[in-house]
């Protein structure tokens, strides 16, 4: 039996601390290819028109966002871009990634 996984996870929440990075800053992070379906997201809604729409990427990143924390790799931001890529029979994607440092405590 052939199971179709898009993501690993489909997440609501950003379990990670918050990270203070504008776009600005995002943007000087190279990106690097990663499969979706090592990705959990963190929002389980999207808005169809912005799927859909022509020029989706025309504002803001062209790569999604994606945080690794704790061995895990959060899609933060560029679930419309992503879910299309699948939809065009994708595995992986480019995306920036943001390693962030376990707190000095654990």
């Amino acid at each position: 039996m052939l199971v179709l996984v898009i993501f690993k996870n489909v997440g609501d929440t950003r379990p990670y601390p918050d990270h203070n990075l504008a776009v600005k800053d995002w943007v000087k992070i190279e990106p690097h290819e990663v499969r979706l379906d090592q990705l959990i997201t963190t929002k389980s809604t999207l808005d169809l028109h912005t799927l859909l729409a022509e020029d989706s990427t025309l504002f803001g990143d062209l790569f999604p966002h994606v945080v690794s924390w704790r061995g895990s790799l959060y899609l933060e931001d560029g679930l419309q871009r992503t879910l299309r890529a699948a939809l065009q029979g994708r595995v992986a994607i480019h995306a920036r990634i943001l390693e962030l440092p376990l707190p000095e405590a654990e």
